[in-house]
């Protein structure tokens, strides 16, 4: 051999010594390959295919943007995909309510219920997607949701993705929205479920990328753990994605302890993990993390972790440098094809390839989506979400009652849909709703004031009254030109970055030209060549003539470009009534990284900031036998890493948990005008309501409700349903008696160890018909080791028919160590016709009837074990909305 070698040229050499590990091993066209064999197991199939594989080849199956295999028919397929609470940015989709008013249903069946219709329409997406070719960011079967962190502080602005602060709660709705994502076919999975974020995560957003949170095992197992483990070993969910922070000192995507350990050892965890989008450049960044210094190390530091996808593009395509760790020794290809077979499990567990006869659901109609069952279990979903905090016997409100709708959330769409979200189907405003069961004689409204500051809910579509050109006789005429172009993201820039020079990416003269009467649109298809994700532009030009002189502030959102006399508008501008003003409006629609075109939109929308929002306020009210005041917070200003510093929020988190300081003064003046006013609070996360408690006569906490917001709204103020949500998160009266926001030890945090008064506890929420608990019955003492098997009665004793949450919480005073005041330990939803009732049974695990020490080690309970079953916590409940008990636990 090295004769043979001292003869060759130096290239050959090279060639044959550097690319063995890129032999392309090549099969006869007409051969059915053992990974084509549908009769074989996914096991057998994935080995085979994955032999076949050069060393680029799998590397580039570990993004998230995989690009395609053709000489194997590996087609190209991107995994980000998001479904929190309806499939999400893909177009139109049925919205549901946001994750934490799901939670407040405290409603396990109907968690499975609106999953499976989320699967349902996700099918019915994907199959329209790749028959029309499209193969790109969220237009996948991978589903990066529920999310199952803890909701420990009311700071966080990603809360509302959660199902609040119970590990318990969290976990029993976790498991039904990922069997109903999932499906229960024995052998294809209707989609890929994701459990994130793992693990030790609830903020700051400001500073996730950094942090390095250190709780104690007790803690860790306690409460941080639980939901990810139910998901894990009861819900099978496919796959889990690690989270951006630290986990006492390592990141959490590269955790031995929490990937390998406890993960993949104690759980017995076989799908794939995820990096949250750019985690891994995180362990490397100079501002971030910072723990190594190549990107090389960090690569193969989390590949040998066991996270096996990189989510992540441009700097953030850690995994590019793991060809350069396999020639170091850094990993071992069995690391690299270990995490390649994990990835290809998924993708041949959900038939992608495998024959569309054989796979369930291949078939499912496009026009399935929004179909009218999935938007009556919308409304259904949002009924049962609202939770009625207070009532002085307002409400319900009776047929003909006047109303004045006030608030800058009566009109905002952002509080029906939240974050992670889809355009809704039919969306429903909390005045439109209103007005709708009402009837618009029975109804006045103004807006009051705005969210905060220069933040408004209230803007509306520029009307075709004030949109004007001139023809071809210079006259003016109703709409205005639009000029439609073909566009190319090429001739912008030639990769997916952002920005892109608008005018420039159009392609040539306009394909077509029309009057358009005003700019509100939503295209399915690129309105150019009817082409599913079409790059197109438009250009509107004309006059704008205000019905109104004011001060002018325009929505500038997804890229839409305007105009004013020649003149770029990015703030507040000054116009006259009836004065004409050259007005151009642009948008190019292009695909970028992050999947756009997909049935693209845009509105011309505006707010007159310069009207007395307070006089037209007490006008409206002045009107009306009852005031409906909407307002609250909204997703554009708490959420993931946002830009927003204003008073009380900061990138996303809260700072305090009042409401706006321009809201309170509103409430302040309706309150004088002494009428009754009932507060429906929108928002994603606990407000401490003080005042308002104490001068209203009802609240209702809405959360973000979805696209039938208004309809269920309506329904519960004037009494067609019985409120039945229950508080998944404990509102607090400031955050003065919280630790700090970063400290991640749960010392007087949550209901579970909270010491001091609350505004309203978790489990809270009122009914127009009253419960009563009798008759519990149960062992006097009991066996740790053993279930417990206890009953009780539940009585309307009301005149209404209605649901009650039945809340089961345990205590363990004799603990050795501190554990929590109480625990949620079951909960049911049941519901009672008036005068009626049920015997109810419960069983408690054994599981439930240990602690967890201070080391993280489960322990067996011993001592007098605290029992309570009712309507709510104890203390926070009336008498008879609560049965209690003590028994002896040996």
């Amino acid at each position: 051999m090295t004769n043979l070698f001292s003869r060759l040229p130096l290239a050959l050499m090279l060639v044959l010594l550097c690319s063995c590990s890129e032999v392309e091993p090549q099969a006869p066209a007409s051969a059915i390959l053992p990974y084509q064999n549908t009769a074989l197991e996914v096991t057998e199939r994935v080995d085979d295919l994955v032999t076949r594989m050069s060393l680029s080849e799998k590397i580039s199956q570990l993004y998230n943007d995989a690009p395609a295999i053709e000489r194997l028919g590996v087609p190209a397929y991107d995994w980000w995909n998001e479904a929190l609470h309806g499939v999400a940015r893909a177009g139109k989709a049925t919205v549901f309510p946001q994750a934490i008013g799901l939670a407040a249903t405290f409603d396990e069946q109907l968690l499975n219920d609106v999953a499976t219709v989320i699967s349902d329409e996700a099918r019915a997406k994907h199959h329209y997607f790749v028959e029309n070719n499209q193969r790109v960011r969220y237009t996948g079967l991978t589903f990066w949701s529920p999310n199952v962190n803890i909701f420990r502080d009311p700071r966080w602005g990603r809360g509302q993705e959660t199902y609040g602060e119970d590990p318990y709660l969290t976990g029993r709705l976790a498991i039904q929205f990922i069997k109903g994502l999932q499906g229960e076919h024995p052998q294809y999975l209707k989609s890929a479920a994701m459990a994130k974020h793992y693990a030790v995560h609830s903020g700051p957003e400001k500073s996730r990328h950094s942090d390095d949170y250190q709780p104690t095992p007790k803690d860790l197992y306690e409460t941080y753990l639980p939901a990810f483990e139910a998901a894990v070993k009861e819900a099978k969910v496919e796959s889990i994605m690690c989270a951006y922070n630290r986990v006492n000192g390592q990141p959490a995507c590269g955790s031995d302890p929490l990937l390998k350990d406890i993960l993949r050892g104690d759980w017995g965890f076989s799908g794939h993990v995820v990096s949250d989008c750019g985690a891994l450049a995180d362990f490397y960044g100079r501002e971030d993390h910072a723990v190594i210094h190549s990107p090389a190390g960090a690569a193969a530091w989390a590949l040998k972790s066991g996270t096996d996808l990189n989510c992540g593009t441009q700097r953030y395509s850690t995994y590019h440098n793991l060809d350069f760790a396999l020639q170091r020794e850094m990993v071992a290809m069995a690391d690299i094809d270990n995490a390649v077979k994990r990835l290809f499990t998924t993708r041949f567990k959900l038939g992608m390839f495998d024959p569309a006869e054989q796979v369930p659901w291949s078939n499912t109609p496009i026009s399935s989506v929004g179909a009218a069952s999935h938007l009556q279990l919308t409304q259904k979903a949002a009924e049962r979400s609202l939770v009625l905090l207070k009532n002085d016997g307002v409400l319900p409100l009776q047929k003909g009652t006047r109303v004045a709708v006030i608030g800058p959330n009566a009109t905002n769409p952002s509080i029906l849909v939240g974050n992670y979200h889809g355009d809704p189907i039919h969306p429903v405003s909390p005045l439109e709703g209103i007005r709708q069961f009402a009837g618009a004689n029975n109804v006045s409204y103004a807006p009051g004031s705005p969210l905060i500051a220069d933040q408004y809910g209230h803007y509306s579509v520029v009307d075709e009254k004030q949109l004007f050109h001139l023809n071809e006789k210079n006259q003016i005429t109703p709409g205005l030109k639009a000029d439609y172009y073909k566009a190319d993201r090429k001739q912008a820039r030639d990769d997916f970055r952002e920005p892109f020079d608008q005018l420039a990416a159009r392609v040539g003269e306009p394909a077509f030209s029309r009057i358009d009467p005003t700019i509100d649109f939503f295209w399915q298809r690129s309105p150019v060549d009817n082409q599913v994700r079409g790059e197109f532009g438009v250009n509107w030009q004309g006059l704008l003539m205000p019905s109104k002189s004011g001060q002018y502030l325009f929505k500038n959102d997804k890229g839409i470009n305007i105009l004013i006399n020649g003149e770029h508008v990015d703030g507040p501008i000054n116009l006259n009534a009836d004065e004409q003003y050259t007005l151009q409006v642009y948008r190019t629609f292009l695909r970028t990284e992050w999947g756009n075109p997909i049935e693209p939109s845009i509105q011309l929308r505006w707010v007159n900031t310069s009207e007395n929002f307070l006089a037209n306020a007490v006008t409206a009210a002045r009107k009306a036998d009852v005031i409906i005041f909407t307002g609250g917070i909204s997703a554009e200003l708490e959420g993931e890493e946002m830009p927003v510093v204003l008073n009380g929020f900061d990138g996303g988190d809260r700072t305090h948990l009042q409401l706006p300081a321009e809201q309170r003064n509103l409430l302040q003046v309706l309150r004088a005008l002494d009428k009754p006013i009932v507060m429906v609070n929108f928002s994603g996360s606990a407000m401490a309501l003080n005042w308002e408690d104490q001068h209203l006569n009802a609240i209702v906490q809405a959360f973000y409700p979805g696209e039938a917001t208004g309809s269920a709204l309506a329904n519960l103020l004037w009494g067609e349903f019985n409120p039945s949500g229950r508080l998944p998160v404990t509102f607090y009266k400031n955050v003065n008696d919280l630790p700090d926001f970063k400290d991640y030890s749960f010392n007087n945090r949550t209901y579970r160890y909270f010491k001091g008064d609350v505004l309203y506890p978790f489990g809270h929420g009122l009914s127009y018909t009253q419960f009563e608990y009798r008759n519990l019955q149960l062992p006097s003492t009991h066996s740790s080791s053993k279930a417990l098997t206890l009953s009780v009665e539940l009585h309307n004793t009301g005149k209404k028919a209605g649901a009650d949450v039945i809340q089961l919480y345990l205590s363990m005073p004799d603990a050795p160590v501190n554990t929590p005041i109480r625990s949620l330990t079951r909960f049911k939803r049941v519901e009672l016709d008036a005068g009626g009732q049920t015997s109810q049974v419960f069983t408690v695990s054994p599981k439930q009837l240990r602690y967890i020490d201070n080391e993280g080690i489960s322990q067996p309970y011993k001592g007098k074990l605290h029992i309570s079953i009712g309507s709510g916590q104890p203390g926070t409940v009336a008498a008879t909305q609560i049965a209690q008990a003590k028994i002896e636990v040996n």
